[in-house]
């Protein structure tokens, strides 16, 4: 077998070669045909390549390596200080490269792994790929894991999982596993995921299925979501229905359509329902408003509840100087004091030190000192404190008023 070398800004036209290439900086090739190396190939600094180049192994020292055309590297691509820019498509069975990477065709490899920039115009298929700093891809990649220490741009996925420290935006797709993100998350198609951890912002443009969601700051979903557990540090929105087991925000929150949970809701802050809410327990630190509620467990509201159809549970609390618009449904239902409620309907009824309402019927009602009921209907028992007006005498009856919801 015989070697060839092409020296310091050389300038040779190359076909087969039977040993390894050595070519010096700034040297050029121009393909005979298609440059076939049995060996390896190895550039010492920045050479161009006018043509195909196949080879056993492909070696770069210390520069950029420009081919103008497609790349085949039957074994392994290594760029020790150095980066390659493949204006074709690139084949290697693993890509080890120092500073840039950009592809312009398909890239295929067992293993990608960029410490600086990697680039790619097409698709791009790989098990795994770790970027150090930043990840651009035009077409579809489809692998198991990637990792990027800096941003990633990504049109459709298909993968496992994916890691990235600073920012990512793709076109949507699917990772089965895992999205993991430092600062900015953002899906500008449908996206399907295992779970979703973003530090900063999340912003899902398509429609978005996943399990579990945690976002630091804030999160944004402009159409439906199906979720397991949706936990949000600062403020929340889905334009769409929402749909999973339990939602927990730290700040305020808005759906636009309906939100059906399994579980509990918890809410620091305020939340907005554009129809209705179905869930286990609610329990709101300020304000509620949504068309109607309706809750199997408990339902704790600390300040403004505002519905059309009521809010309904099976244990009901409304918070101190609270304001009530709708009916209020549940087995039991407490009402703190200077509370001001409408319509209230229960089991029992427990109207608070200075409270108001306008109208209750219940089994067993208490009204405490200084609250004020402009009509009061039930069925076993009443106790009244002190200071009490009624518009009209509580009256006691055989049967109630059908309840809403």
């Amino acid at each position: 077998m015989s070697d060839t070398e092409v020296p310091r800004g050389g300038r040779q036209r190359v076909g087969a070669v039977d040993g390894d290439l050595r070519v010096g900086p700034g040297a050029r090739l121009e393909a005979d045909g298609r440059i076939v190396v049995g060996g390896a190939a190895r550039f010492d600094g920045s050479s161009q390549v006018d043509g195909a180049l196949e080879c056993r192994r492909l070696e770069i020292d210390d520069g950029t390596v420009e081919v103008h055309g497609d790349v085949l590297v039957h074994d392994d691509l290594r760029a020790h200080d150095g980066g390659l820019e493949v204006d074709g498509a690139l084949t290697a069975k693993s890509v080890d490269v120092d500073r840039k990477l950009r592809v312009s065709g398909p890239a295929t490899a067992e293993e990608f792994e960029v410490g600086g920039i990697l680039e790619g115009g097409s698709t791009l298929s790989s098990p795994r790929i770790s970027v150090g700093g930043r990840f651009r891809l035009a077409g579809k990649l489809t692998g198991r894991t990637v990792e990027a220490g800096g941003s990633a741009e990504l049109a459709e996925v298909d993968l496992e999982s994916i890691d990235v420290g600073g920012v990512i935006r793709l076109a949507g797709g699917i990772v089965r596993d895992q999205i993991d993100v430092g600062g900015r998350c953002v899906s500008d198609g449908p996206l399907t995921f295992g779970r979703l951890d973003v530090g900063g912002v999340v912003q899902l443009h398509g429609a978005a299925k996943g399990g579990k969601i945690e976002v630091g700051g804030l999160f944004s979903a402009d159409h439906d979501l199906t979720f397991d557990t949706l936990e949000i540090g600062g403020i929340g929105y889905i334009g769409g229905n929402g749909t999973g087991e339990g939602l927990e925000i730290g700040g305020k929150f808005e759906v636009k359509g309906a939100l059906t949970l399994r579980d509990d809701l918890e809410v620091g802050g305020a939340i907005v329902i554009g129809e209705a809410l179905q869930a286990r327990r609610l329990e709101v630190g300020g304000s509620f408003k949504a068309r109607r509620a309706v809750l199997s467990g408990d339902a704790e509201v600390g300040g403004a509840i505002q519905t059309q159809d009521g809010v309904k549970a099976a244990r009901l609390r409304v918070g101190r100087k609270a304001r009530v618009s709708g009916p209020l449904v549940g087995g039991r239902v407490e009402i703190d004091s200077r509370a001001r409620v409408e319509d209230v309907f229960g089991d029992s009824v427990d109207l608070g030190d200075r409270a108001e309402a306008r109208r209750i019927c219940a089994a067993n009602v208490r009204l405490r000192d200084d609250s004020e009921a402009a009509e009061v209907l039930y069925t076993q028992t009443i106790e009244m404190g002190s200071h009490v007006r009624c518009r009209t005498p509580p009256r006691k009856v055989e049967t109630l008023p059908a309840f809403p919801l």
